[in-house]
């Protein structure tokens, strides 16, 4: 027998806004966008510097708690660009390497990654070749797929970038697999992404990206089952 999958439904879910719906996997913890970049006065800034004050009033010393908040600050940042570009979506992934291997000795050992959803416009076309396109023109793209997923068509790739030596970042391969969904209205795209370190595990990382794919919704599911719950 088939365990029935169980889903913790967030409040954003809810927004008559929304226009797209979408379930992680057990390991994934969304960022609060809204509030990590509110508005200096706003009240949610007031409630993130609420949030941080334990972790301020916690720091040994001066120095360390500058250190951290000079940390959120460039998270901040770093988050505000992505929002520049259209991503609506963050979380972070935390997994333990279950993987036996013996020569690197990496059993057991904490795995990140970071999924995110953006929108990007399109031109008018079939979703299909939108799809498509998605990939074809895109540089460096590999291990490319094309897929029928209840939402309609996606295709899916990948990418291996290395942080240039003036940037700052740690000069380590970062794997990005991605899956392009493009919307019923033919005018805009999904961009889902998920970004690791872990190169070794692409396997179960495009498995990962694959499972939340497949669950993506242009229509509100939770309408439907209400309706059919009547």
């Amino acid at each position: 027998m088939t365990a029935t999958p169980r889903f913790t439904v967030d409040d954003s879910a809810k927004d008559p806004q929304a226009d797209i719906w979408f379930a992680e996997p057990a390991g994934f913890t969304p960022l609060p966008l809204d509030l990590l970049l509110a508005a200096p006065d706003s009240p949610a800034a007031h409630d993130l510097r609420t949030a941080f004050a334990p972790f301020l009033d916690a720091a040994p010393d001066e120095v360390t708690r500058q250190r951290f908040v000079a940390q959120v600050a460039e998270g901040q940042r770093l988050l505000a660009a992505l929002r520049e570009i259209g991503t609506v979506h963050c979380s972070i992934g935390l997994h333990r390497d279950d993987v036996d291997d013996a020569d690197s000795g990496a059993n057991g050992q904490p795995l990140l990654s970071f999924v995110t959803l953006s929108w990007r416009d399109t031109t008018l076309s079939s979703r299909a070749a939108t799809a498509a396109r998605a990939v074809a023109s895109a540089e460096g793209h590999t291990h490319i797929e094309y897929l029928e997923l209840p939402c309609g068509p996606a295709t899916f790739g990948e990418t291996v970038r290395t942080p240039s030596a003036d940037s700052g970042l740690p000069r380590q391969a970062l794997l990005q697999i991605h899956a392009h969904l493009p919307h019923p209205d033919c005018r805009r795209l999904v961009v889902l992404t998920l970004s690791t370190t872990a190169a070794a595990h692409r396997e179960q990382y495009r498995a990962i990206l694959k499972q939340i794919a497949e669950t993506v919704s242009f229509d509100n599911p939770l309408e439907e089952g209400a309706s059919e719950a009547r």
